[in-house]
């Protein structure tokens, strides 16, 4: 009783609380779990700029993002002009293509470092675009009949509509790729595969750059061997070379070489690199003017650059199906050079990036970008370099350098319409230094991948960097395909004492065990490669295997040997342990090797009786490479355990993996007389268990006094 009174007294002075909430059902329970910190995670991925920036330590990181900056931005704006003239446009428009994508990319992309612009690469597949669906005949027709300022105008604006609204639809396209989470396309621009396109597109880069360099007039080529055609014009037009122009591309040319000699030699030294490209553009400029190089010696210089903004301006849709697939190529090739230097940096400086993300931040960059009349832009490598190297902390550094070309573009744009052309050719040339480099790693990649290599050199090369680049990613399929196909089947063996199995082709020291046969193929089991796999098989088996007359005999004798042991000995379990274990078979009260029994029998005896070599009892398929068997490999798998079960042979499984398993399972394998107890951890294990089943058979023969009939072929 004083219990009972002593608990109501406890559980009255138990705390108490009230909940007062909304009835939920499920829909509006999901809703709620949806909540805050979830929306707010999905906001810092799509932005994260919202994640880092208020977390900025200004003291830390303020005074390398400024340097970093203005060194980027003086590089960013020679170089926007320069591979202007890659992308077949006038040079102001470079200056808009480092500007509008440099400053998105500050909110949407997650790398700290790398340098978002106009790129050599890129900037040739765009004009290669251009001048294929405007080309230069568009002018020479009407040459002589209207304003030749006019026809080049109208020429050069054609040509910027054609490259602003390739922007948009690479743009899009990443931009999907993206949201669909498709980052791992990059994996199929293999390194031999890129070093082999970067390669043959700076032989493309600096071919485009000669008459420039020279100061020649000739059209621009576009497509499959358009850089024969322009080495060619090149040379037809070689008497005409303008000895001012070619004198001052060569200076500048010297100037930038020995400049970068200087930064990479005193690089510790050094606080922030020499500036060369913009010392070269200010020193051309003011050479070019003083000197009036365009009246006097006839130099072609940058020409007019309108001040200030232009106003946006929706990019002529009407074009795309002309230009889908080239638009395909520089999405991929745009986004594998961006997240490329990205994951470098990343890993040097113990950051992660997000693929994703980065095709949604260039897919963001280049469609947004479009409509203020820039063409497709990506990660500079060299850019990126300089805004790591001289103390770049976070994309800080590239916002400061697009605000660099802005003043340009609003304050003194026009004070560089003198420059002239040869200058900037000159940069362009310089900056393919490091791509020219890879030809040394030609011999490398020869070694291990040639037809990789080759493929994508010899494609590029010939068929142009869009074309090119399409046909080394199919070949390079083709061959995934192909391979696939054209597995390597082989029988496997132990290594005497061990637990390793190898090809009994390849080594003489492999042995294999009598009865058993390790099949083995590297390769899935799925519709392409079914037929071939059971026909690899059945092949391989068969070389070795022979079901005919007498085998089951033979099995009888070798059980009456058995038995007339393990009886003397009473210890099955002992002598099976032991055949096992030293690969022996009893034979007259010894266990003796297989080898030795046949010595001592004669030739009538092995022909009928001892056929150790050729009496298949159990097949093993060895499944470690296998990564996935769909439906058709399956049934193909239920067949040969089928066929090889009316034959007397037992089929076994070993080394399948757990999502194979589940894939196995799935596809209700494993039903009627398919088990998973025919699937076993590793061959060792099989083999073992094949032992021990095919002695607990002899056994079991035996004892029933007699031996069984032949079964027909």
């Amino acid at each position: 009783m004083e219990h009972a009174q002593e608990r109501e007294a406890c559980l009255e002075q138990t705390q108490k609380y009230h909940v007062k909430r909304p009835i939920y059902n499920q829909e509006l329970l999901q809703g709620q779990l949806c909540s805050s910190k979830k929306a707010k995670s999905h906001l810092y991925s799509f932005l994260p700029i919202l994640k880092w920036l208020p977390r900025y330590p200004v003291k830390e990181y303020l005074l390398g993002d400024i340097i970093s900056g203005i060194s980027t931005g003086v590089m960013q704006l020679p170089q926007g002009l320069a591979y202007a003239l890659l992308a077949a446009v006038p040079p102001v428009f470079g200056l808009y293509s480092s500007f509008y994508p440099v400053f998105l990319y500050t909110f949407f992309g997650t790398s700290k470092h790398i340098s978002i612009g106009t790129f050599a690469v890129i900037s040739m597949m765009v004009g290669g675009v251009a001048v294929r669906v405007v080309p230069d005949e568009v002018v020479s027709v009407d040459l002589n009949s209207t304003n030749v300022t006019d026809l080049f105008a109208a020429r050069d604006a054609e040509r910027v509509q054609v490259a602003v609204t390739l922007a948009l639809l690479s743009g899009i396209i990443q931009l999907c790729l993206g949201l669909l989470r498709f980052g791992f396309v990059a994996i199929y621009l293999t390194e031999p595969l890129v070093r082999g396109f970067t390669t043959a597109a700076a032989v493309h880069v600096f071919t485009s750059q000669l008459k420039y360099l020279l100061g020649v007039k000739t059209n621009r080529y576009s497509g499959p061997l358009s850089v024969i055609y322009s080495i060619a014009a090149v040379i037809s037009e070689i008497t005409t070379t303008n000895i001012a122009s070619l004198i001052v591309g060569l200076t500048c040319i010297v100037m930038l070489l020995i400049g970068k000699e200087i930064n990479l030699r005193f690089k510790k030294q050094l606080p922030v690199p020499i500036p060369m490209e913009i010392i070269v553009v200010i020193i051309g400029t003011g050479v070019s003017a003083g000197m009036n190089l365009t009246d006097s010696y006839g130099v072609d210089v940058v020409g007019n650059i309108p001040q200030g903004l232009r106003a946006p301006k929706v990019p002529e849709i009407q074009l795309i199906p002309t230009i889908f697939v080239d638009a395909v190529a520089i999405a991929i090739v745009g986004f594998s050079m961006a997240v490329s230097m990205a994951k470098i940096f990343a890993l040097k400086h113990g950051y992660t990036i997000d693929g994703n993300q980065e095709l949604i931040a260039l897919g963001i960059c280049n469609s947004v970008g479009s409509f203020f009349q820039s063409f497709t832009i990506t990660c500079s490598m060299s850019r990126s370099l300089v805004q790591e190297s001289t103390g770049g902390k976070t994309q800080i550094a590239g916002t400061l350098s697009s605000i660099m070309v802005l003043l340009v573009i609003v304050a003194i744009g026009y004070l560089f319409e003198p420059l002239p052309q040869t200058v900037l050719a000159a940069i362009v040339m310089v900056n393919l230094k490091g791509m020219f480099k890879q030809f040394g790693d030609i011999a490398h990649f020869w070694r291990i991948s040639k037809i990789e290599l080759v493929s994508t050199f010899v494609a590029s090369l010939l068929l142009g960097l869009d074309y090119g680049l399409l046909t080394a990613v199919t070949f390079a399929m083709i061959t995934i395909i192909y391979r696939t196909q054209s597995p390597q089947y082989r029988i496997l063996g132990q290594i005497p004492d061990t637990d390793i199995y190898c090809d009994v082709e390849e080594y003489e020291e492999v042995k294999e065990h009598p009865g058993i046969k390790i099949f083995q193929a590297n390769t899935s089991l799925y519709f392409a490669n079914s037929e071939s796999y059971m026909s690899a098989l059945k092949k391989k088996v068969s070389k070795t295997n022979s079901f005919k007359k007498g085998s089951t005999l033979k099995r009888y004798w070798l059980s009456l040997s058995c038995v007339c042991l393990l009886s003397q000995t009473n210890d099955v379990e002992a002598g099976v342990k032991h055949e096992i274990a030293n690969d022996e078979l009893p034979v007259n009260g010894k266990f003796t090797s297989v080898d030795d029994s046949v010595q001592d029998r004669s030739p009538d005896e092995l022909e009928y009786f001892v056929e150790p070599k050729t009496n298949v009892h159990s097949l093993i398929l060895d499944f470690t490479p296998v990564n996935f068997v769909d439906s058709v490999g399956a049934k193909t798998l239920k067949s040969i355990i089928k066929e090889y079960k009316e034959v007397g042979v037992c089929v076994y499984i070993a080394g399948c993996n757990g999502p194979v398993m589940n894939e196995l399972t799935r596809l209700n394998f494993f039903e009627n007389t398919v088990t998973r107890d025919l699937l076993f951890h590793s061959i060792h294990d099989a083999v073992l268990a094949c032992h021990v089943k095919d002695a607990s058979c002899l056994c079991t023969l035996t004892a029933e006094g007699s031996p069984p009939a032949d079964s027909p072929d």
